[in-house]
């Protein structure tokens, strides 16, 4: 015999999770307003940041710098909590690299404008130097890694594109960075990369080499034993932060930043 059971449901409790005005999707605009600081001094500015208005950010700077605040503070007060929004949105799709480099650069031009204030440079994080490989001019990668390491309080050495490898050493070798990074578009030259690993090694040198671009793949760049890949330009100042953070120890950066 058969038994059959009808249950009733009542539809609106389904309903209630999917409703779409509860589920719609927010603007990036909107995502922004629920991250940005309370304070109506530095709202403005993070404000200004995450939008890209260079002239905002300078006006945001005046008024707080003319109501008591200390120029220098507002760097990582003001100027990195909207970078730091701006990133976060990034990391979640909500927006994209033009956005994030729009923001780099009115967060330059913040730090621009807070050092003549001071009448000093800001005590900066570190030193990275970047170059594009050797043969390949394709320089657009490396520009935005070094606009991001910058907006994120980074000193860069900026030895351009179709870096000789010998010259990529000596820069090493001189200027002592936390980070070495490289980019290549063209898979004919992403070789000089291993030749940079293992003349650094012959020096005594085990510098983080973070490596990316169009040509480089991850399994290419974990042949070699400095390098680390970044899927990302935006992961250029995160790795960066992990260095300084929890040291140069290779593993450990594979292990965050390699995710294939």
């Amino acid at each position: 015999m058969e038994v059959r059971y009808l249950i009733q449901i009542d539809p609106s409790k389904i309903l209630v999770r999917y409703n779409v005005k509860m589920e719609k999707q927010m603007t990036p605009e909107e995502a922004a307003e629920e991250l940005y600081p309370k304070d109506k001094l530095v709202y403005p500015i993070a404000k200004a940041i995450f939008e890209g208005e260079e002239d905002d950010v300078v006006e945001g700077l005046e008024k707080a710098i003319g109501s008591g605040k200390d120029p220098i503070s507002l760097i990582d007060d003001a100027l990195m909590v909207g970078m730091g929004v701006v990133t976060r949105l990034y990391d979640e799709g909500v927006i994209f690299l033009p956005n994030v480099m729009m923001s780099a650069d009115a967060m330059l031009e913040g730090i621009e404008f807070i050092k003549k204030k001071a009448g000093k440079a800001p005590t900066v994080k570190g030193k990275v130097v970047c170059h594009v490989a050797e043969g390949d001019v394709h320089d657009i990668g490396k520009n935005i890694v070094a606009a991001l390491l910058r907006a994120n309080g980074y000193d860069v050495v900026d030895l351009g594109r179709d870096v000789p490898v010998d010259e990529v050493i000596a820069s090493v070798e001189k200027e002592n960075p936390l980070m070495l990074t490289g980019t290549a578009l063209m898979t004919t030259t992403m070789y000089a990369f291993k030749e940079v690993n293992d003349k650094l090694l012959e020096k005594g040198y085990r510098i983080p080499f973070a490596c990316g671009g169009g040509a480089v793949n991850q399994d290419f760049v974990s042949q070699y034993e400095l390098g680390v890949y970044g899927e990302e330009a935006a992961d250029a100042p995160k790795m960066a932060d992990f260095i300084k953070e929890h040291g140069d120890n290779i593993v450990k950066l594979r292990e965050k930043f390699h995710k294939h």
